[in-house]
């Protein structure tokens, strides 16, 4: 780690350990003066909470759940943070998977369903923080030593359990840290998210300068709140923003192309990728859209909003080709001529540094292929059900219908799957007869 690293580190580290002496006492607001129901809570994970209480740990629905119930929205997902330890939760559920190192999660599974439980995380001083990360690199040096084949272990510094209190003041945003305690139902504000909630502001925990250079992601969903919420930034969270947007250039690809199909995804597509682009994040994140952005551009995302915005939750139907497609085909058209399977040229797609999946930019190039054979209205019925059985047919139905003003098209097609789907329409095959084996004799000869 080079000296300015190091020297970074121990900065943020002071201001951590100042906000640790600034602590206060939470307001707690009593189940009268809030709008927070248990019937608004998703049965598994009050099932998550009543049972880490009947063994005595905290526990708390917490972060955007929290939020969105006090602004009347259906949260996305139902995050609890409990006193319990990653290993304690396990031993509580026997439906629960422990994953990450950097970062140890508690995942409960009901179903295809994960209930996120998250220990609280306490805030660290910088003699703490320099001593487990100079732990941290024995190990790994440790393990580098004996080939790999040393058994690893939880990274120390990003495991420092802690307090609700101490935990609150780790998150970004302060309408981000409240707390719903299930042993009072209660909610708990130790960092004034109350009334920024009720103000309508999106304001930074701590110095917002600090914290957008520990998480450059930080800054993108500061203006996804914004545009989501209808919420005004903060001067200093705009001017940080402002000061270091060219941090976002450093964030993890993977992360960051994942953090884009959740804002394609979103229903608010439109005024967050404008807002990126007024802050000068999109530049750093994909500049191939900034450079070449038109009209084209914003009327495909109101598009997909549009289309997003007839469904409570995010529909299957919108897979990542129909998201990186609604972004990208207005501002560089892909080459639709066919592609041999050992084709090697590189993908006509592309993002900054961000990770595209090939296998996305096929399928999408697929769809795009299928749209004149859907808007013919002269396909003969042959022709008709082998595009029905094309890999690819769904989504280019879902490009069809949010991309195309042809309703008659998109009417007859329906019609013909209400008639009968693709599935049902394929012929069996006929089922292979065992083969003899050498020797014996087929019984009754």
């Amino acid at each position: 780690m080079s000296v300015s690293d190091k020297t970074g580190k121990t900065r943020r580290a002071d201001s951590v350990c100042r906000i640790i002496r600034s602590l206060v006492e939470p307001t707690v607001i009593p189940r009268a003066d809030h709008s927070i129901s248990r019937d608004q809570i998703d049965p598994d994970a009050l099932k998550v909470l009543y049972r880490l209480r009947k063994f005595h740990h905290q526990a708390c629905l917490v972060g955007g759940g929290v939020r969105d119930l006090l602004l009347g929205r259906a949260p996305k997902d139902f995050d609890i943070g409990t006193s319990a330890h990653p290993n304690e939760v396990k031993r509580i559920f026997r439906n629960c998977w422990i994953i990450g190192r950097r970062f140890r999660l508690a995942h409960v599974k009901f179903g295809p369903k994960t209930i996120e439980v998250a220990t609280f995380r306490r805030l660290v001083t910088p003699d703490e923080l320099a001593a487990a990360e100079a732990e941290d690199e024995r190990a790994a040096q440790a393990r580098t030593d004996a080939g790999n084949k040393a058994p690893r272990r939880p990274i120390r510094r990003d495991n420092t359990f802690g307090t609700a209190e101490e935990d609150a003041f780790r998150r970004d945003f302060t309408i981000n840290a409240l707390f719903y305690d299930i042993a009072t139902f209660s909610v708990i504000d130790y960092v004034g998210g109350m009334e920024d909630l009720r103000a309508g502001v999106i304001r930074s925990i701590g110095d917002p300068g600090e914290r957008f250079i520990e998480d450059p992601v930080r800054m993108l969903r500061a203006l996804s709140f914004t545009a989501r919420l209808g919420f005004t930034l903060d001067p200093p969270v705009q001017r940080a923003i402002k000061r270091h947007k060219a941090e976002i250039g450093k964030a993890s690809p993977a992360r960051m192309i994942e953090e884009l199909y959740k804002i394609l995804r979103s229903g608010f597509a439109t005024p967050i990728f404008r807002s990126l682009s007024e802050h000068g994040l999109l530049e750093s994140i994909a500049p191939e859209v900034e450079r070449r952005k038109t009209s084209s551009l914003w009327r495909s995302l109101e598009l997909l909003d549009t289309y997003r915005t007839r469904f409570e939750s995010a529909p299957g139907t919108l897979t990542n080709p129909i998201l990186l497609g609604s972004l990208v085909q207005p501002v560089q058209p892909l080459d639709l001529t066919p592609r041999r399977r050992d084709d090697k040229r590189p993908l006509d797609v592309k993002l900054g540094q961000l990770p595209v999946a090939r296998r996305d930019v096929e399928r999408l190039r697929q769809s795009l292929r299928i749209q004149p054979r859907l808007q013919d209205p002269d396909l003969g019925t042959r022709a008709q059900r082998a595009v029905m059985h094309r890999g690819a047919f769904g989504e280019a139905m879902t490009w069809l219908e949010i991309h195309s003003d042809d309703d008659v098209s998109l009417g007859r097609w329906k019609a013909h799957l209400a008639l009968g789907k693709p599935e049902q329409s394929v012929v069996k095959r006929r089922r292979r007869r065992p083969r003899r084996r050498k020797g014996k004799t087929p019984a009754g000869s």
